[in-house]
């Protein structure tokens, strides 16, 4: 039997889930196009319009303020660029990390390239952006922070609350972009009450399908629509909707806050376990203590990140060693290296994600495993 722990890469569909898309396509009057005239779309429209309603009151915002897109990398594009594109006499600086994941960086080194100024604040070793720094760089001609809710490599949690109001306090038309890719199911998110003005979201991180993500424009933001064509979505994102993704992305968030407490206190449990038993056997952990119990980044002392990763799927276990969206590049982790972790140690580092469903047995036979590892190359 596998054991997945690459969950921050993407999760295993519920069975909830699968049923659901079954049922739907191969219903005789459930495939229709959601604007077409007849009866197929208006049934169809009737399903999209009912997953936008549970979405949002799953998450604590109007149905009119959520968009639907094809990945969370979409809707990080569009709201960092369709925003600043949409309001260029609001300023012409931007403020992030560089530890953001790829589809915030490249966005904003595109827009560096148009002459907007890209502003980096420095993080700790604890993953978290140097508040002092942020409050020093926002001035009036700051149109946008952007920053990610819960880091994907090493499970750094934003402080947001102090954010927001070193924003509020410092220019309070500084719009926030929030990507919560990592962070939805996982953490509680009352959209309406964070202090945010717009923020991005993934479907295959939360067990439902690849290839639907989700964008929140808080009412009155204007964004530039980043797809045009077909003027469905009030012309904010062209292209024919999927009801049959959207009531997957719907039942999916339902399962994932049914329990979120109690999951994050078992999860929180069952990380710190793993860790001293990990720590046991000799390894560093590099995520910080307070990091999201999703998410665990542990260096191997003499066994490089690619190697213990292929050492572990002999015996199927599934890790990953930085970003799935980086793991073609063979280098050290760029996050890692922000937080000021050292190459030789970051070159030896693998994620461990894991999902609400995970158990002690897994993690107790990783542990089983990691050590024949050890002793088979007598390290």
């Amino acid at each position: 039997m596998s054991i997945y722990l690459d969950n921050s890469a993407t999760t295993k569909p519920l069975p909830e889930v699968a049923r659901l898309v079954y049922e739907t396509l191969s219903g005789e009057d459930t495939f229709g196009n959601p604007g077409s005239l007849h009866r197929l779309g208006v049934l169809a429209e009737k399903n999209l319009n009912e997953s936008a309603e549970k979405i949002a009151k799953l998450l604590s915002c109007k149905k009119e303020e959520l968009f639907f897109t094809s990945c969370g990398s979409e809707s990080v594009n569009t709201s960092i660029m369709g925003y600043v594109h949409q309001n260029p006499r609001l300023g012409k600086k931007i403020i992030s990390t560089r530890t953001e994941h790829k589809a915030s960086l490249e966005s904003l080194e595109r827009l560096a390239k148009e002459g907007y100024e890209i502003c980096y604040i420095p993080v700790g070793l604890d993953g978290k952006p140097d508040l002092q720094a942020l409050s020093d760089a926002i001035d009036e001609n700051t149109a946008l922070l952007t920053f990610t809710h819960v880091n994907n490599e090493s499970g750094s949690i934003l402080p947001l609350e102090e954010i927001v109001a070193i924003r509020n306090k410092k220019n309070r038309n500084t719009k926030i972009h929030l990507d919560c890719v990592q962070s939805l199911g996982k953490l509680p998110i009352a959209l309406s009450r964070m202090g945010i003005d717009m923020a991005s979201f993934s479907g295959h991180k939360i067990h439902a399908l690849k290839g639907f993500g989700l964008l929140y424009i808080k009412t009155g933001v204007r964004v530039q629509p980043l797809i045009i064509g077909g003027g469905q979505q009030k012309g904010m994102r062209s292209g024919t909707q999927s009801p049959y993704l959207a009531s997957a992305f719907a039942l999916a968030l339902e399962k994932a806050t049914e329990n979120i407490e109690e999951n994050l206190s078992r999860l929180t449990a069952l990380r710190d376990e793993f860790s001293k038993n990990l720590q046991e056997v000799g390894a560093q952990i590099l995520s910080p203590e307070d990091a999201l119990p999703y998410v665990l980044n542990v260096s191997f002392p003499s066994f490089q990140s690619e190697t213990m990763l292929h050492c572990l799927e002999e015996k199927e276990i599934y890790v990953s060693t930085v970003s799935a969206c980086s793991s073609k590049t063979k280098t050290v982790s760029y996050v890692l290296s922000e937080m000021g972790i050292k190459r030789e140690i970051a070159k030896n580092a693998v994620r461990f994600s894991f999902n609400r469903f995970n158990t002690k047995e897994e993690l107790d036979q990783t542990i089983a495993a990691i050590k024949e590892i050890y002793a088979k190359y007598e390290v």
